[in-house]
């Protein structure tokens, strides 16, 4: 039996690309899925397709800025499940554009969301993995949390920091919990389409004439999971072969 097999898994920005891949693909290994985003009418049609499937999940309104909607996503799968085995903060936003446009409406989202959002999941299911003395937190972050570029300034601002408290959880949970950080090189999603500026789409789009599919990233987390529980699969980097960066 697989060791994805009953395990309940939360899955923050579940709507599309690396989310909806993730949740498809540990459904069908024998997970509860649990869904959150802002989407709804997407979450309601994907849950409908795993269960079509065979699969078991179901979906709720997500803010992943709001600490309280993350807490009540949380709780609802406890009083539901009885447990949270797998909190996957995966919502994020990339705006791209240097710094000179001066986008700060868009800095603040991305802070809001890919840094602001990880605290809240971890708020929200710490406290329900320490008590229950076991459970898995993943946290996307992006090749992003490794090198900088041109018009990324703050989104690998927002990765780095993603990185960087995902390595203070892990040093100070070890034991019961497992932490790991899946970093994603150029793959296909929605989050070039949040790109405002002109530049920082044009260069977006050169940059994913070559990336991998979203499955690619799920197949990753399913690995990480999977693993045994004294095994922590701490930083995985998935990217496109041909990928310079």
């Amino acid at each position: 039996m697989s060791t994805i097999q009953d395990k309940i898994v939360v899955i923050t920005g579940a709507s599309s690309g690396i989310g909806e891949a993730t949740a498809r693909l540990l459904a069908e290994r024998g997970a509860h899925v649990v869904l959150g985003a802002r989407r709804t009418e997407r979450l309601q049609r994907l849950c409908a397709e795993i269960e079509e499937a065979g699969g078991s999940a179901e979906y709720h309104a997500l803010d992943v800025t709001d600490l309280q909607s993350v807490q009540a996503l949380v709780e609802q799968t406890v009083a539901r499940h009885g447990r949270l085995d797998v909190m996957l903060n995966n919502a994020g936003v990339m705006p791209l554009s240097k710094l000179e446009a001066l986008k700060v409406q868009e800095w603040n989202q991305m802070i809001d969301v890919n840094i602001r959002g990880v605290l809240h999941g971890i708020a929200a299911a710490l406290p329900v993995m320490q008590q229950q003395r076991s459970g898995q937190f993943i946290n996307i972050a992006s090749i992003g949390a490794y090198a900088v570029s041109p018009t990324a300034a703050v989104y690998c601002a927002t990765k780095y920091a993603v990185r960087a408290i995902s390595e203070g959880l892990r040093q100070e949970v070890g034991g019961d919990i497992r932490v790991t950080l899946v970093s994603p090189g150029v793959t296909e999603s929605e989050l070039a389409e949040s790109i405002s500026d002109e530049g920082g789409r044009a260069e977006m789009r050169e940059f994913r004439k070559i990336s991998i599919p979203a499955e690619a990233i799920a197949r990753a987390i399913a690995y990480a999971i999977e693993q045994p529980a004294d095994v922590d699969v701490s930083e995985i980097i998935v990217r496109p072969t041909a990928s310079p960066f």
